[in-house]
């Protein structure tokens, strides 16, 4: 905590916003893109968002394989990068021999995009995997689960679904444990975020995301439609969870993983919270840059 601490300090009297020098379009516009593809593409469900990327090592790796499961942000919005974004990501941690499973879903704008669609999509795509394991020799006994942005709140929400209240439209059974939870720029608290974050993703769209209007109830009690999505409002998740943000972020700044580290040690729970410096937001999800090598380490590292 002390580090961090002082690791922002300096970022703000000795850098400038100018230090976020990686777009997404930069990483969109990279050629490799063209020739980093999966190894297969399967559908979950008969939408077109409703499907996942399969990435895998080469077939001289030695099985069963354990699993990333990763899950792409861009605001929750239909009109911003899907699964292409983290590409790069999804490629480097096959070449280090583990298995990605890179899901997409429905969006606000998509046809049944928002509440409870979003939500469910990524509930069943999880879900899949206990369909496709047998096949390509997956170790669901050995999977973590992890997201950038949007994909990051996503991540900690799949992995707090044991704690979804019994009346949600959400609720059912966790299909597959994960040995941890790792937010990449995650976005835990999506009360708070709806306010701080409102320049990078849009006044209204974690309203449209939660069907906030329609879910407060009469007596005005603003937090019930983040019971069941929000996993700051979930909290104690009882599964170990890592966060990692770049000191110059700003769409996801670092101070929202502080916060939310202090409100779930008082729950119980551990949350190990990492600044990578020389970072914005999308470094991250870009494993030509120390700030990306940090991240596919830690998930590496998570799998152990």
């Amino acid at each position: 905590m002390r580090n961090f601490i002082l690791i922002l300090l300096l970022a703000m009297t000795s850098a400038s916003a100018e230090s976020q020098t990686l777009t997404f379009s930069q990483i969109l516009n990279r050629p490799e893109l063209k020739t980093t593809q999966p190894d297969h593409k399967i559908a979950y469900g008969k939408e077109a968002t409703q499907y996942g990327e399969l990435w895998l090592p080469p077939a001289t790796t030695k099985g069963p394989l354990p699993v990333v499961v990763l899950i792409h942000g861009g605001c929750w919005l239909a009109d911003l990068p899907g699964p292409e974004l983290v590409a790069f990501l999804s490629d480097d941690l096959r070449k280090n021999g583990v298995a990605v499973w890179s899901l997409t879903y429905r969006r606000v704008g998509h046809n049944g995009g928002g509440y409870p669609g979003t939500f469910n999509d990524v509930a069943n795509g999880v879900a899949h995997l206990r369909s496709i394991a047998e096949k390509y020799n997956l170790d669901l006994t050995r999977a973590v689960v992890t997201g950038h942005s949007a994909g990051g709140h996503l991540a900690l929400w799949v992995a707090a679904q044991n704690r979804i209240p019994a009346s949600s439209a959400l609720k059912r059974d966790q299909a597959v444990r994960f040995k941890a939870v790792i937010g990449v720029a995650g976005i835990p608290d999506l009360a708070h975020f709806a306010r701080v974050g409102a320049h990078a993703c849009g006044d209204k769209t974690v309203d449209q995301l939660t069907d906030a209007i329609a879910r407060t109830p009469a007596d005005g009690a603003k937090n019930v439609p983040f019971l069941d999505t929000s996993p700051s409002e979930m909290l104690p998740l009882g599964v170990k969870q890592i966060l990692m943000h770049g000191v110059f972020d700003g769409i996801v700044p670092p101070a929202i993983g502080l916060r939310y580290q202090t409100r779930a040690k008082e729950s119980g729970d551990s949350v190990e919270l990492i600044a990578l410096e020389n970072s914005g937001h999308f470094e991250l999800i870009a494993p030509w840059t120390p700030p990306g090598k940090a991240v596919v380490a830690k998930i590496l590292e998570a799998l152990k």
